[in-house]
């Protein structure tokens, strides 16, 4: 980042102090969050207008960083868990529960040195698992669920829903804009580009890609 008009040597000073302006809020916000917490170990950056809910349920086990505007509901069998060095992106939404009643979700456990973009969409009401190094990029969408349908006689909404999981392997890329439907392995490894809806099982290694996502090549 340029900063015009500075005197050499004042340049990254400037910036620093824009860092801290930023960061000491996010530590302070995240020192009275992480009381709430079940279990918090490591810093946790937590920023403005960030909502949380059932926070006993949430827990990580090294530095978190969670961005602006992020809704995180804890209120779910076995949680939110999250590892080391996790960053959550502006706007995302991390959902195992409805807020109006109805069944308790199943919840999501996220590994070390990942991240998820701006605005991504994780619906953990069945179980999620996402592993170490994977990328998320902005706007990806997570669903572990899907509406039954069967009776014409009924609307849809009344007809509840089939709770499934999703597995996201280590070291994997998901491109913006991804979809994600439950019941679906992603492999180590995996690619997948941008706006592509993911149905079904990607191996691992594997370069994806379309709607719905069909493997165009294996890496290496």
């Amino acid at each position: 980042m340029r900063f015009e008009g500075l005197a050499p040597g004042r340049e990254s000073g400037a910036a620093t102090l824009s860092f801290a302006a930023r960061v000491v809020p996010m530590l302070v916000r995240g020192g009275i969050r992480s009381l709430l917490l079940g279990t918090s170990t490591g810093r946790l950056f937590v920023g403005r207008r960030v909502r949380f809910s059932h926070s006993s349920r949430i827990s990580h086990t090294g530095r978190l960083v969670i961005e602006d505007g992020v809704e995180m509901q804890g209120h779910a069998r076995r949680g939110l868990r999250f590892g080391a060095d996790v960053s959550i992106g502006p706007g995302t939404m991390i959902r195992p529960s409805s807020y109006y009643g109805g069944e308790i979700g199943e919840g999501l456990v996220v590994g070390d040195r990942s991240s998820m973009g701006a605005g991504c969409f994780i619906g953990c009401s069945g179980f999620i698992s996402i592993g170490d190094d994977v990328m998320l990029g902005p706007g990806v969408r997570v669903f572990s669920e899907n509406h039954r349908f069967d009776s014409t006689a009924a609307t849809i909404k009344s007809q509840g829903v089939d709770r499934g999981t999703v597995t996201i392997g280590d070291d994997c890329w998901i491109a913006s804009g991804v979809t994600i439907t439950a019941n679906v392995t992603i492999g180590r490894g995996v690619i997948v580009g941008a706006g592509s809806v993911v149905t079904n099982d990607l191996p691992d290694f594997a370069i994806a890609a379309g709607s719905p996502a069909r493997v165009l090549r294996i890496r290496g």
